[in-house]
């Protein structure tokens, strides 16, 4: 079988699709240049309604150019509205959970072109779900999925619904996974979930999220360590300190901020206020001096007012951002905020989405120039036309002249940035 997997969305679907392609390959199947798949799958998203419909497009551009292929859709969307999937003519729906039995499906819609739903209770999911670690071809970084699930129930967001509970990968089994990844030559991990700030609270004595990067840090001193998503609520002063002793977690982390005001934080029944979301950061950037410290900010949400807005303005400059991903607020149906007054127009919503994003481009400058002069370790991991790039601790993108680094770590003098990329020489 020769397939295609289009996905959409988050680290951990990447994640998930990088372990069926491992699934699919140990079966003796193979990746297919477009126009010529058995089978397309798209890893679906549904973190917001345009998640959704940049889903439903993806299934019909891929149908499109694969005319006599097996459609199928997995994933949040195609767990939260698998009748939507069916009425696009998807010949295989499946949910966002037993990835081991989706390619087995998968096989055999190939085989007997038979249709088949496939969608369980994700509430009712009580184990997590062993999948091979690992990265894409040809990348230096690997992906351990180390938690899936979420319970904090935002107003704005589906994604419990669609992931159900915490469930979490025993610090014992991370950490040898890890080890194993080390040995096939990776020289970082990204420890990703839905929502890794709450890992480990299903587990017999509850070991905590610093537990398991202190377990894989010993195991596999040689990987540098990088965090995927963070809520605020679980970077604690002994948090900070425990992985900072490791020392191998990278300065980088991404902080699920969502607003700047209090009042739009308690309707988005965020666990935190702008006060100790701002603590977090001094609390970072003690622990790891010049980090970049990046975020998700929601522009437009339901009731905000300008006044609001501007505090909102405020607030990210105050907080020095490296990076913010903003994102004007998406209506999704059966979410509490979808039922809120006070709803903005499209119109509005971008405009303050714009004035958000020219905010963190402002202070995005401002953080790389603020690297200039520094010594920055660099994974590099591409190379063309006789320069060598990849990223740094931070997460900045950093290039120097010469080839031959891929896979390796150096140390890089920055001298100047190029557009968004540091730029320097190897020392």
């Amino acid at each position: 079988m020769k397939y295609i997997i289009d996905t959409l969305g988050c680290k951990v679907n990447q994640y998930e699709t990088q372990a069926m392609e491992a699934l699919l390959a140990g079966r003796g199947h193979e990746r297919a240049e477009d126009g010529a798949a058995d089978a397309v799958v798209v890893n679906s998203c549904a973190v917001t309604a345009e998640s959704g419909r940049k889903s439903r497009q993806a299934l019909r551009r891929l149908a499109e150019r694969n005319p006599g292929a097996v459609r199928a859709v997995c994933g949040c969307w195609a767990q939260i509205e698998p009748e939507k999937a069916e009425a696009l003519g998807a010949d295989l729906v499946w949910g966002s959970g037993d990835r081991h039995g989706f390619v087995d499906a998968l096989e055999r819609a190939v085989e007997e072109r038979a249709a088949l739903t496939r969608v369980d209770r994700p509430f009712a999911r009580r184990e997590f779900e062993r999948l091979p670690a690992g990265a894409f071809a040809g990348h230096a970084r690997a992906y351990l999925k180390i938690e899936d699930g979420c319970e904090n129930f935002c107003t704005y967001c589906v994604i419990p619904y669609a992931r159900g509970r915490v469930r979490s990968l025993p610090p014992e089994e991370a950490a040898a996974q890890a080890q194993q990844l080390a040995e096939e030559g990776y020289r970082e991990l990204v420890l990703t979930g839905i929502e890794i700030a709450s890992y480990g609270r299903d587990l017999p004595g509850s070991p905590d999220l610093a537990a398991v990067v202190e377990a894989i840090a010993a195991a596999a001193p040689a990987l540098r360590l990088r965090l995927g998503s963070l809520e605020p609520t679980a970077v604690t002063e002994e948090f900070c300190g425990r992985i900072a002793r490791t020392g191998r977690v990278c300065g980088h982390f991404h902080l699920s901020l969502q607003s700047g005001c209090d009042s739009t934080l308690a309707r988005m029944r965020r666990k935190y206020t702008t006060a100790e979301f701002f603590e977090v950061t001094e609390r970072l950037r003690r622990h790891f001096p010049h980090c970049a410290l990046t975020g998700d900010l929601i522009a437009g949400f339901p009731g905000e007012t300008e006044a609001e807005h501007a505090a909102t303005l405020g607030f990210i400059r105050r907080c020095r951002f490296a990076a913010l991903h903003v994102f004007p607020y998406s209506r999704r149906p059966g979410t509490p905020a979808d039922r809120l007054p006070g709803q903005l127009t499209s119109a509005e919503k971008a405009r303050r989405a714009h004035e958000a994003h020219a905010a963190a481009l402002e202070m995005q400058r401002e953080y790389l120039a603020s690297c200039v002069g520094t010594v920055q370790s660099v994974l590099f991991e591409t190379e063309a036309e006789g320069v060598s790039t990849g990223h740094a601790s931070n997460y900045t993108e950093v290039s120097v002249p010469g080839t031959g680094l891929r896979g390796l770590v150096k140390n890089v003098q920055i001298t100047g940035i190029s557009g968004e990329i540091l730029v320097g020489v190897v020392v």
